[in-house]
């Protein structure tokens, strides 16, 4: 619990300090006198000026948000001589420039992460495929587990080489999210010759971007020997005579191959609501033996499965997935502009009714996926901060009154037409903008709630 705040504290205190620092940085390039900085906002925690800066910086006790304050006469009376110091004095150009800067600030630094993180390398799992879910797409396209994905494409594109499983996973959330074919170069366990697999997106149902989408998929995670792990001492594998280190090679009559099928066939293992003993074959250090296993009928997301308590599955192999200086970066270029695309297209699809508004999240659910990263390790809260600030950018350019990209609007309209836009008109646009923002929010703090307690 302490981990999961403060990683979330740190997270907003970053995303929300460069945002603000670039609409601050450059509105004193364009010699705009910036009266004040806050991250946070409510009761000043900690406030200081430096010496012969007109600028207070001030960091304030409810840190969901930020602000930069301005010199600008139609928020107070601007003395003659400070008059070209102010905002509302500035040129089109740069009143644009200092209202794009802070979406632009964060875009920066979610490119600047993901570039750190493929400079420092990081330990992920190999493309190997796991067994199909069955009546899956993966299944249906002739996959079986233990394939090695050496490249992959989307729809048309040229085939690009599959570093590691993560890079697949991303690869196929793109493919169906977006309807379009995944097209895999995969070479089978036995050695056999590569062979092209390509994965019909179009068939999925994708109004919920859930755990369930890689279920309807088919692939869950990478190949792992079919091997118990940890047994709990009151569980039902326990029960049943398992132990730790027991390899798995039969439920029933079904030869088990890896760790995925196994796990499928123990949520499988239920009549109804009821739990069914079947005859399970191992390999206990090189003894084989057949045991009845009676797993336990447990509820999930509304379904009853089949649970053995005990984990399911050896580790995965691991690679290392290390990127020189200029390849890193512009993969962290590519990566931040494939993830907003992605989230404008998502967006677009919830306004049209084509994608479920359950996919949006709020502030529980970013705490919690902020703990759950931490805890994994620098590289995993890192690639964590650079997807939010990619969020946190994109979605301050949409054009609502009252994010940066409504007062971009503003700016847009003044430039065609010449004039700016009216108080009254403005006065109703900041009212609508309001109303839109707390809809999408009290909707994405419903579903945290629903989802995180539910």
């Amino acid at each position: 619990m302490l981990l999961t705040l403060v990683a979330f504290v740190v997270a907003l205190g970053i995303l929300i300090a460069v945002h603000e620092y670039g609409h601050y940085r450059v509105a004193v390039a364009c010699g705009v006198k910036v009266l004040r900085f806050s991250v946070g906002f409510g009761h000043p925690l900690l406030r200081w000026q430096p010496k012969g800066s007109p600028t207070e910086f001030v960091l304030g006790a409810f840190p969901l948000g930020g602000y930069v304050k301005m010199l600008d006469e139609r928020e107070a009376p601007v003395a003659p001589e400070e008059r070209h110091l102010a905002f509302n004095t500035q040129p089109l150009r740069s009143r644009a420039a200092i209202v794009a800067a802070g979406p632009m600030a964060n875009l920066l630094l979610a490119i600047l992460l993901y570039a750190i993180v493929n400079w420092n390398g990081v330990q992920e799992p190999k493309a190997v495929l796991a067994s199909p879910v069955a009546g899956s797409v993966a299944q249906a396209a002739g996959l079986r587990g233990g394939e090695l994905v050496a490249q992959a494409a989307l729809g048309t594109d040229d085939m690009e080489p599959v570093r590691s499983f993560e890079d697949l996973r991303w690869l196929l959330t793109r493919g169906a999210l977006e309807g379009e074919t995944v097209r895999l170069d995969v070479q089978p366990q036995s050695g056999a010759a590569h062979r092209e697999v390509r994965l019909d997106m179009s068939k999925i149902d994708t109004r919920e971007a859930d755990a369930q989408l890689f279920r309807k998929i088919g692939i869950l995670g990478p190949w792992t020997r079919p091997v118990l792990g940890d047994v709990m001492a009151d569980g039902a594998a326990a029960r049943s005579g398992l132990r730790q280190g027991d390899v798995v090679l039969k439920v029933g009559a079904t030869d088990v191959v890896d760790g995925q099928q196994l796990r499928e066939l123990i949520r499988q293992s239920v009549k109804g609501t009821q739990a069914v003993a079947q005859p399970w074959r191992i390999d206990r250090a090189g003894q084989v033996l057949t045991l009845d296993v009676v797993p336990e009928a447990k509820t999930d997301a509304g379904t009853t499965v089949g649970r053995i308590g005990a984990y399911v599955g050896a580790a995965p192999e691991f690679v290392t997935v290390e990127y020189g200086v200029l390849e890193g970066a512009w993969g962290g270029v590519v990566k931040t502009w494939d993830v907003s695309i992605l989230t404008l297209r998502m967006m677009g699809r919830m306004v049209i009714g084509e994608a479920s508004l359950k996919n949006l999240s709020g502030p529980l659910t970013i705490a919690d996926y902020a703990g759950r990263s931490a805890s994994l390790g620098l590289t995993q809260y890192l690639v964590f901060l650079a997807l939010i600030s990619v969020s946190l950018g994109v979605l301050n350019l949409l054009p609502l009154p009252v994010l940066d990209g409504g007062h971009l609007m503003y700016y847009l309209w003044e430039g065609v037409t010449g004039k700016g836009v009216s108080d009254a008109w403005m006065e109703r646009l900041q009212r609508g903008g309001v109303a839109v923002l707390l809809v999408m929010m009290s909707i994405a703090l419903f579903n945290d709630v629903t989802r995180l307690f539910g």
